[in-house]
């Protein structure tokens, strides 16, 4: 799934998935090794992950609610995305069957406008890759925000936001297991974007709930086929 070759930072770690996130929960490498300046803050990343999940959350970074509650859209946005995806925050947050893996796990810190700096640009190539090698169950990737566009979509990222979502047709129908369906943000900030931009509520938002559906519906009970002779 990750569109270039990374290194951990650590020694290679194995399939261990419990073991994996542990290590990623303690990971230090934006304060002791940043790649610009450090973390301004404790390190808290945030993430949620299972070898039995069959969707994933891509998204960009924990704010500050989500910062300080140490759960994944704690916050205003996270009631957005549940309602875009036309669930409950107790299926949203059932660990088992949907992961939540933001391109930055801890929050970056605040710019001068008091907005939400980028992810920060340690996490990705360090984590991306061994971590989604130890989900194998994965079938259905919502790519939140233009840096998880990018890193999962590659080439199939366009050079705005506006036209990799308005292009989700294409990239559903040219990805399999996981299909990849591109979000914008659910942030307030994008309330404009909604506004100019309809046929994501009216087009791609039901095709996106459907395709969650039909991974949250229960698996048909496999029914015992005795054979005719054992009736006799």
């Amino acid at each position: 799934m990750p569109r270039r070759a990374l290194r951990p930072p650590l020694p290679e770690l194995g399939p261990d998935l419990d073991a994996l996130a542990a290590t990623i929960r303690a990971c230090r490498i934006c304060r002791e090794r940043p790649l610009t300046t450090p973390l301004p803050h404790e390190p808290r990343p945030v993430f949620r992950v299972s070898d039995t999940a069959t969707i994933c959350i891509a998204s960009q970074a924990p704010g500050t609610r989500v910062h300080a509650s140490g759960t994944p859209f704690t916050d205003p946005s996270g009631d957005r995305l549940r309602a875009w995806m036309a669930v409950d925050s107790t299926t949203f947050y059932d660990g088992s069957r949907i992961a939540i893996i933001p391109m930055g796990f801890c929050f970056p810190g605040l710019d001068r406008h008091g907005g939400d700096l980028p992810p920060r640009r340690e996490c990705a190539p360090a984590w991306r890759a061994p971590l989604f090698a130890a989900l194998p169950n994965l079938r259905l990737l919502l790519a939140v925000g233009s840096y998880a566009h990018a890193w999962h979509l590659g080439p199939m990222a366009r050079k705005s936001l506006t036209e990799t979502v308005a292009a989700w047709r294409e990239i559903a129908a040219a990805t399999r297991d996981p299909l990849i369906i591109p979000f914008p943000h659910p942030s307030w900030r994008n309330n404009g974007w909604l506004r100019k931009n309809p046929w994501f509520e009216a087009d791609l938002l039901p095709f996106a709930r459907a395709a969650i559906a039909r991974e949250l519906a229960p698996a048909e009970p496999i029914q015992k086929i005795i054979p005719a002779t054992a009736l006799d």
